[in-house]
């Protein structure tokens, strides 16, 4: 059996941020039945944007792998703010969002940063489907960004 999420995180070193609070009319997640559903969250860490620009260009591949890692950290934040983290019994969908520079196409292993952080923390219960799109552009310029889907017990 899997350690309770909030027990690995502490393994990891990792204290859940504050949420972040929604930069318009949204919130940052919603139950319906067994299901959460997050908000797109942004690398903001302490209030600021991580960084900001397009991957690919201002962005390398390794730095917004490391940002995306960042909003899956912001989307728990979000989940245990509603229900608590331990209540998670499967992370079910990633949607990941990979602001582009032209020609750039490694979307997939940008959003690995987040696939692979839920994985750290919830082991075989953070195997997910997922979608990694390369968009123009993203909110305040921002690289990156991410929303899951979870069921909760």
């Amino acid at each position: 059996m899997t350690a309770p999420a909030s027990a690995r995180l502490a393994e990891l070193g990792i204290e859940l941020p504050a949420v972040v609070a929604p930069l318009a009319a949204y919130v940052p997640a919603v139950q319906s039945g067994n299901m959460v559903y997050t908000s797109g969250q942004l690398p903001i860490e302490a209030g600021e944007l991580a960084q900001t620009g397009k991957v690919g260009a201002e962005v390398s591949p390794e730095e917004a792998k490391a940002l995306a890692r960042i909003c899956a950290l912001n989307a728990l934040a979000a989940v245990h703010a509603l229900v608590g983290i331990d209540a998670v019994v499967k992370v079910v969908k990633v949607v990941g969002f990979v602001a582009s520079a032209p020609g750039f196409s490694g979307q997939p292993g940008v959003i690995n940063g987040a696939s692979e952080f839920l994985g750290e923390v919830f082991g075989d219960a953070g195997a997910h489907a997922r979608s990694a799109v390369g968009v123009f552009e993203l909110p305040r310029n921002t690289p990156v960004e991410v929303e899951i889907i979870v069921e909760v017990a």
